[in-house]
């Protein structure tokens, strides 16, 4: 039951990280029929690169249906909740507007004005206070949280009716996340953590690798979105294991921070500032190595399959379907890598996470005896 409980606590944390989405990530995100005559199909091809990795506050299913997702924000004292952004710019009286019509005329489709840039302002062109609108990123987080629970609630109650435990476990769903969590719980929790206290860590460092995991793969699905290519996502997640780090962190880990041990004491001085440093670097390294590898991953597939048009703009149809196949077939091998990575990155997450752990929580009292 405690784990249980751990695991729905880190959930909600997670959750509530990065729920509250700030203003300044929506105006990155652009809209192509904005793209001012004579900037060239260089730039409109650049935005149309950049809008895959953004987070949106849409569900892009192109070309079948994009599906707008709910605006809620917290301006001049009172909240405001619309289903949509378009809802939202039409509704009554004008409070709000987006960003790209402050000194433009509003683009309309059947009476209605639509979205432009997504980044919702006041008619005076000031932002709102908060804006906790869901996101596409958020919405698959979501999804990734809802998948880890479908799978581990069944799975657990076949662990207390004595299936896997008192017997062998049954069949191929059942084996092969067991092959992983006792993956989890043997190589990376115990070998880093330590036999006294890996027991207390392994629920998060399994909530954290299956949710790493589920989100990374989703962004190799059509449609899908790697939540992970997010920094915020990346932040949070490493947060929490900074404060699962120090929160549990022995005296002799605070010792080699503030007073390190058997050095002179001139040395004791010029070793804390590198220490104090040396606590934040280490978040900081996970939530920026796991953002990079993914976002980088999904910009690479896109720029070989935009090869294609470009060499179709420059050299013309003829040249591009004829080299078509060298960039389908560089495109196809890189998706194989960015799945095999999408695995690893998780992987490579918990792993530092539990040694950046174990290394806190472990105490170095015999160490200095010897």
């Amino acid at each position: 039951m405690k784990h249980q409980l751990r695991l729905l606590f880190l959930i909600i944390v997670f959750i509530a990280g990065t729920a509250a989405q700030s203003s300044a990530e929506s105006s990155e995100e652009n809209d192509i029929d904005l793209v001012e005559e004579g900037a060239g199909e260089s730039a409109e091809n650049r935005i149309d690169l950049i809008d895959k990795v953004v987070d949106h506050h849409y569900l892009d299913f192109k070309p079948l249906v994009t599906i707008e997702l709910p605006r809620f924000f917290y301006d001049d004292g009172s909240f405001h909740f619309h289903r949509s952004t378009t809802a939202l710019l039409n509704s009554k009286p004008d409070l709000f507007t987006d960003e790209d019509y402050i000194d433009a005329d509003p683009v309309t489709k059947n009476g209605e004005i639509q979205p432009a840039s997504w980044n919702i302002v006041r008619t005076d062109g000031t932002p709102v206070d908060f804006d906790f609108s869901i996101t596409s990123h958020l919405v698959f987080f979501w999804i990734a949280a809802l998948l880890t629970f479908a799978i581990f609630i069944p799975l657990s109650k076949k662990y207390r009716q004595g299936v896997g435990r008192s017997s062998e476990p049954k069949g191929a769903f059942q084996n092969i996340f067991e092959t992983l969590v006792l993956f989890i719980r043997d190589d990376i929790a115990l070998q880093n953590i330590g036999s006294k206290k890996y027991q207390l860590f392994t629920p998060y460092l399994l909530t954290v690798f299956f949710f790493i995991l589920f989100m990374n793969f989703f962004g190799l699905m059509p449609w899908g979105v790697s939540s992970t290519a997010d920094i915020t996502v990346t932040a949070v997640l490493a947060i929490c294991t900074f404060f699962a780090t120090q929160l549990f962190a022995s005296k002799e880990h605070w010792k080699h921070i503030f007073w390190f041990p058997g050095v002179p004491v001139p040395i004791k001085f010029i070793l804390l500032p590198v220490e104090l440093i040396g606590l934040f670097t280490k978040p900081f390294a996970l939530c920026i190595r796991l953002f990079a590898n993914m976002a980088s991953g999904k910009i690479l597939i896109f720029a070989l399959l935009g090869t294609i048009f470009l060499f179709s703009d420059l050299f013309g149809p003829g040249i591009a379907y004829g080299t078509s196949w060298v960039w389908v077939f560089l495109t196809l091998f890189v998706y194989l890598i960015k799945a095999l990575v999408s695995f690893i990155q998780a992987y490579v997450f918990t792993i530092l996470s539990a040694l950046f752990i174990g290394l806190a929580v472990d105490d170095h009292s015999e160490e200095h005896a010897h």
